[in-house]
């Protein structure tokens, strides 16, 4: 599956039933080739006007399910908070 594949699937969190977002890029493990996270950008601050300081990011072993429109994942409550990124 490509990375443009990804980016048109929504993140849903099964534990909660929250929408988390799309996919805005992925982290794989360069020797393997295998993919270990996918980043989904957290919430936008004030309007989008100031763009995004948090994201997701989601451990494949995560994930439940990938399929033709969204990818269903479990995070529990203290793993489904953003987490702040540094610029």
């Amino acid at each position: 599956m490509r990375l443009c594949e990804f980016k048109n699937k929504q993140v849903i969190n099964l534990c909660d039933c929250r929408v988390l977002g799309c996919v805005s890029d992925i982290i794989f493990n360069e020797c393997t080739g295998k993919i270990t996270d996918i980043i989904v950008p957290g919430p936008a601050r004030l309007c989008g006007i100031f763009g995004r300081d948090t994201e997701f990011i989601i451990p494949w072993e995560n994930i439940c399910q990938v399929g033709p429109d969204i990818i269903l994942v479990k995070l529990k409550e203290d793993e489904g908070k953003p987490k702040k990124v540094i610029l």
